[in-house]
């Protein structure tokens, strides 16, 4: 039996049980829960929420699909009020129904809550990072039951920058955008403005489909939607990404390379327009940054996200991840900012950083294979990494430097990538690991059971990728700038102060002063 329990908001039990096709990504959780004997479970709430549908032949028929789940009872004398001190203001039933669901993740009845509700999702992120991480998207929860058991290859090639003329405008990935504006009106779009245009796209493959897109398009002050009239504007025109897809973070994907373009290239701002149904694309465009500035008469809304190449510091009452992820890739590098060393052997370099892979043949374990195809979706912005290492590391914001140890392809011995902490947690057991874990995770269950969390606590240290050091920093020239002073490199996480940091801030260059 596995050790993974799943709670099932009401939305998600909808759209398994109801009388249309079932999407994907449910499909893929539910066939997996399934096959790994997972415990899919369902509230005591829930049916309480269910029970106040005035319509008894509905009402009736959504009672009936609960019996298919195992059911978690409520805490017995857990108050309304007590709720709310919890996890904020319960103005509707629906809320307490909420806020019960995520006590029960809370309080350990269940690993996951497997929820569409964006509202939920929001209460969890305010609530805390742990509880946030354990509040999963049907396709998030999907991909994670596949990547823990089931370590298969996801085909996802990376980011390639091609022109519109090179995409299919009759692939069946447009079908939802010809939907929203119409066919002959969306056609026409994609044939006047972006073939004719020659506007350049980043896309990302899934076995020769086309399963992410970007469609940019340079634009000034002088000729722009965006509220901030600035120099040089980096315009989104298309941001979308297959649903079935969500769950690899393609998003996070193409939102990384927008991001490093952006800040590469000098723009002073980034936008693009979105429908307010679009929940999880505004979440993730506001966990970094953007701004919602303005509705145009359709209701499209428009967010803009600032960018400079000056030193970053905190705002008043800001503490320096927030400054960091809402401003990212910049990040704060004061006085009180603490720096880490942190080494890592070949393997799990490749696996987090497939981007810096350069493989000569393929392997069982490596991210990446014959042309550019990726395992596992680990060239993303949120990052984990598991080790031993005795260093209590410091504040969320602190900066790390990643070392590739000695390695049979190259890099090796150099320092390759720049992050920056956002937590670190101790986990005594393989279950705890998994839920530390869990959402961001590129560990397989076999994996997390081999690192024996039980006999000795696993320290999991979850991090913004911030950027690539190019040309990587090898051991030579990390000695002729005292980085390294003994004969051979620390093989721990290890401190860096003083000049030391300050050496390195002058040579990562990535587009913004240090």
């Amino acid at each position: 039996m596995s050790s993974q329990s799943y709670i099932i908001d009401t939305n998600i039990i909808i759209g398994l049980e109801d009388n249309h096709t079932v999407k994907p990504a449910y499909s893929t959780f539910s066939s997996l829960a399934a096959k790994h004997k997972i415990d899919v479970l369902v509230h005591e709430a829930a049916r309480d929420d269910i029970n106040r549908d005035k319509n008894v032949i509905r009402r009736n028929i959504s009672l009936s699909k609960l019996e298919k789940f195992q059911e978690i009872g409520k805490v017995k004398g857990l108050t309304k009020v007590d709720l709310e001190k919890e996890y904020g203001p319960l103005s509707k039933h629906n809320d307490v129904v909420d806020a019960r669901l995520l006590n029960a993740v809370k309080i350990g009845a269940a690993d996951f809550l497997v929820t569409q509700d964006q509202g939920l999702h929001d209460r969890a992120q305010k609530h805390s990072t742990d509880l946030s991480r354990r509040v999963l998207f049907v396709a998030d929860a999907a991909q994670l039951l596949q990547s823990t058991y089931e370590p298969k290859e996801v085909p996802i090639r990376n980011v390639a920058d091609v022109s519109a003329h090179t995409i299919n405008v009759e692939d069946t990935f447009f079908d939802s955008l010809r939907d929203g504006y119409g066919r002959e009106t969306f056609n026409q779009w994609w044939k006047d403005k972006c073939v004719k245009g020659r506007r350049p796209c980043w896309v990302v493959y899934d076995n020769d489909q086309l399963a992410g897109l970007i469609v940019r398009k340079d634009e000034s002050g002088d000729d722009t939607d965006a509220s901030q009239k600035l120099k040089r504007i980096l315009k989104i025109c298309t941001f979308k990404v297959c649903p079935e897809k969500r769950g690899v973070k393609l998003g996070e994907l193409l939102l990384k390379q927008a991001f490093w373009y952006a800040q590469s290239n000098d723009y002073d701002l980034a936008y693009l327009t979105t429908y307010a149904e679009q929940d999880a694309l505004i979440n993730l465009l506001e966990y970094y940054g953007f701004e919602h500035t303005s509705t145009k008469g359709d209701g499209e809304l428009i967010y803009e996200r600032r960018f400079s190449n000056a030193k970053l510091a905190t705002s008043e009452g800001q503490n320096v991840f927030d400054a960091d992820r809402l401003n990212y890739p910049r990040f704060v590098t004061t006085d009180n900012v603490r720096a880490f060393g942190i080494p890592i052997k070949e393997d799990y370099h490749d696996i987090l950083y497939p981007d810096l892979r350069n493989a000569v043949q393929s392997d069982l374990f490596k991210d990446a294979a014959e042309n550019g195809v990726m395992k596992r979706p680990g060239n993303t912005i949120r990052k984990v990494y598991l080790c031993r290492a005795p260093s209590k590391l410091a504040e969320p914001g602190s900066i790390l430097f990643f070392y590739k140890s000695k390695s049979s392809e190259p890099p090796s011995q150099a320092m390759t990538a720049v992050a920056i902490l956002e937590e670190v947690a101790l986990a005594n057991s393989t279950k705890e690991l998994m839920q530390l874990t869990g959402g961001r995770s590129v560990y397989s269950e076999s994996e997390l059971q081999g690192w024996r969390a039980d006999e000795k606590p696993v320290k999991v240290i979850n991090y913004l990728l911030v950027g690539y050091i190019d040309p990587p920093i090898e051991l030579q020239e990390l000695r002729e700038r005292k980085v390294v002073t003994g004969k051979n490199p620390p093989q721990s996480i290890y401190e860096l102060r003083g000049e030391k940091l300050t050496s390195l801030l002058q040579r990562i260059n990535l587009g913004f002063e240090v």
